[in-house]
């Protein structure tokens, strides 16, 4: 791609034009063979995904590289008894804060930072609507609506999307069970 965007300039010579047309070649051979490695790595990484028997991918939006992050950061999910645990270890889940009796949630900033982003970044393309105008998820889209319509802020909201999805990763882990869409209860009281 890159000697053909050469070929198409034009005017090609310049000053040094050899060594740079030598350079330039070698950058683009080496830019094939890692890519042709990194086809590898991912072949590999599929084929361990297997070997866990985790069905993570079949979740909307999770591809193997964020199936295997999921897995690596989390490791064996026996180690948390519930999704609550989960969760808290993923700086998901609020910390109450409290003084003289009066005591207030907030976030956590505590935990797996790399996990915490996983699940942000998950529930932020579960939320996104593209040009098109139609939601990438519309479950978690309409949860999304709802949570604000609740009086929650847009981040409050993106949070509950996070700890919804950490219930289903956790869910998914522990049974080995493919994702199943969650319905959206019109009033069910939720986080």
């Amino acid at each position: 791609m890159v000697l053909v965007c050469i070929r198409n300039d034009g005017n090609t010579f310049r000053d040094y034009q050899e060594s740079r047309d030598f350079i330039t070649q070698i950058l683009a051979r080496c830019l094939e063979q890692q890519k042709e490695e990194i086809a590898l790595v991912d072949a590999e990484i599929k084929r361990m995904l297997q070997f866990f028997d985790y069905k993570l991918t079949t979740i909307p939006g999770v591809n193997i590289a964020t199936a295997s992050k999921l897995i690596a950061e989390i490791g064996d999910i026996r180690r948390f008894p519930n999704a609550d645990k989960l969760a808290r270890y993923a700086g998901v889940a609020p910390i109450k804060f409290s003084s003289a009796g009066k005591g207030k949630e907030e976030s956590s900033r505590q935990g797996n930072r790399q996990l915490h982003g996983l699940f942000y970044f998950l529930a932020v393309s579960m939320v996104t609507v593209p040009k098109t105008g139609k939601p990438n998820q519309p479950i978690f889209y309409a949860y999304f609506q709802r949570k604000i319509s609740e009086g929650k802020t847009k981040s409050q909201a993106l949070v509950c999307i996070m700890r919804r999805l950490v219930n289903i990763v956790y869910g998914m882990m522990k049974n080995k069970t493919e994702y199943r869409p969650f319905m959206v209860e019109e009033h069910a009281t939720e986080e």
